[in-house]
């Protein structure tokens, strides 16, 4: 196993059976919002083990997205619920207390290709590239703008939370790249392994869209346990438009130069 919280792998201890599987996992993402009763949550992914699956090392662990055969994640919300795709749609599960038991409540989900709910962290905007800006002052000027519409703005601070929401109802979650974060050499705010791969696969087969603005997030090739990148997720049409409006930039940097 590979947790957020811990530096390097866990290995089963011998005494116990192991199987043929890889699992990397965010024990408590959202942990901030604890002290304030908000919801968190844990994020999970599962990889096979194509080697020594007795004594896995980290590079077996450097698989793309696209090679999961499992994600999900536990909400611990007013209902505890648990949210999980094997490659064929997305299933919603709810804990029924009674006889505790994971009850399926929630079958096929899927997420609307266009929405007018946006997720970001607004306080970093001074800090956003050119075309984040665009997209979200779009998104503010509603129907004084170019967009036809008004949007409504979410910031939970809990990944689990905002893709549940999304998974719900609609949405796109931004958590991107800054001039903030370059500057401390990071590529990224959230973490490839444990909260963007799972989460990307989630997203995709509920008919939604996953990517870092520059690329798919599944089919980022790991270099490390700890890799960050941008997040980009949600409703299609909209993470299709900011994917766009950074083509967009790129082309107008490289005629620049």
């Amino acid at each position: 196993m590979a947790s957020e919280e811990m530096e390097d792998l866990y290995h089963i201890p011998k005494q116990y059976p192991r199987g043929k599987y890889l699992l990397t996992f965010d024990p408590l993402d959202g942990s901030s919002n604890i002290d304030v009763n908000v919801s968190v949550g844990t994020i999970f992914s599962i990889l096979r083990c194509k080697s020594d699956c007795k004594n896995p090392k980290v590079e077996d662990f450097m698989q793309p997205g696209t090679e999961q055969i499992a994600a999900g994640y536990a909400l611990y919300g007013p209902s505890t619920m648990m949210v999980l795709t094997t490659g064929n749609g997305v299933n919603g599960f709810t804990l029924d207390q009674d006889i505790g038991e994971f009850i399926l409540t929630h079958p096929g989900m899927t997420i609307p290709e266009d929405t007018q709910e946006f997720a970001i962290n607004a306080s970093n905007m001074r800090f956003w590239e050119k075309p984040v800006k665009r997209y979200i002052d779009e998104c503010l000027l509603g129907t004084s703008g170019t967009r036809d519409k008004d949007f409504n703005m979410r910031w939970i601070a809990s990944m689990v939370a905002e893709v549940h929401r999304i998974l719900t109802r609609g949405g796109i979650f931004l958590y991107p790249l800054d001039e903030k974060m370059k500057e401390k050499g990071l590529g990224g705010k959230l973490r490839l392994m444990y909260e963007a791969n799972p989460m990307s696969f989630i997203i995709e087969q509920a008919g939604g869209a996953s990517s870092t603005g520059r690329e798919r997030i599944m089919d980022i090739q790991p270099d490390n346990l700890h890799q960050r990148v941008p997040v980009i997720l949600g409703s299609k049409n909209e993470v299709e438009r900011v994917v766009e409006y950074h083509r967009e930039d790129t082309r107008k940097n490289d005629a620049a130069a």
